[in-house]
């Protein structure tokens, strides 16, 4: 499996400058370069993206902005990215990695707690106080869930009416080092959170999903 994953790696198109400094620099700069999307996840977004059509992207969880930045450069010229982070302390690297790949005036970056922020992003479109009807031109075509593992299903809920029908939502890490798999489930609150999950997926009759065997697991959810 290993070979066949680095011949995979061989034959994928190149990531270019911006993604190379940035895959770099969460290298220097941080703990947890394990948590990149990586080049082939990368190019699946951008794929994605472009044969989809979209023009407006949600993400939550921008990390150090790779899958920011593959999400938004096949995004039109008038298109926009809102992208959701945590922690503060990778503001700088974050805008900076967005100005080498010229996608600042495309991408904005959210920082805070990630389901506040979607309640004040769901009020800007009009679904405030208990409405399900957004603003049809402010309306995502793709929401792309990589936070929280724990608030996984709450961030489900958050976002659904926010994605016009046909939309697509793509959650990472849903196999979890296989522990989703494992009998009995381990009860940690990550594992639980992603099971949960994966199970409330299958079962919602609003969408259709598939789950691709990708680096850690990524959900493809198509909203009917």
């Amino acid at each position: 499996m290993e070979k066949i994953y680095k011949y995979i790696e061989e034959h994928v198109t190149r990531q270019g400058e911006a993604l190379d400094w940035v895959e770099k620099q969460t290298h220097i700069r941080t703990n947890h370069a394990r948590m990149l999307s990586g080049k082939l996840q990368g190019e699946l977004l951008r794929i994605l993206v472009q044969i989809s059509g979209a023009r407006r992207i949600l993400e939550l969880g921008t990390f150090t902005g790779y899958s920011a930045i593959c999400l938004a450069s096949m995004l039109p010229e008038d298109g926009h990215l809102d992208t959701l982070e945590l922690n503060d302390e990778l503001e700088d690297l974050i805008l900076e990695g967005f100005d080498r790949a010229g996608l600042s005036d495309i991408i904005e970056l959210h920082i805070g707690d990630c389901k506040e922020t979607l309640v004040r992003l769901r009020s800007e479109m009009g679904l405030g106080q208990g409405s399900k009807t957004a603003v049809a031109d402010k309306m995502y075509d793709i929401v792309y869930i990589d936070a929280n593992k724990r608030e996984y299903c709450e961030y489900y809920d958050l976002v659904f009416d926010m994605i016009r029908p046909g939309g697509l939502i793509l959650a990472d890490n849903v196999l979890w080092d296989g522990k989703v798999c494992m009998d009995p489930l381990p009860q940690d609150k990550q594992t639980v959170g992603i099971a949960s999950f994966n199970d409330m997926v299958s079962a919602d009759p609003r969408v259709e999903s598939v789950i691709l065997p990708l680096r850690d697991g990524l959900n493809v959810i198509r909203k009917k």
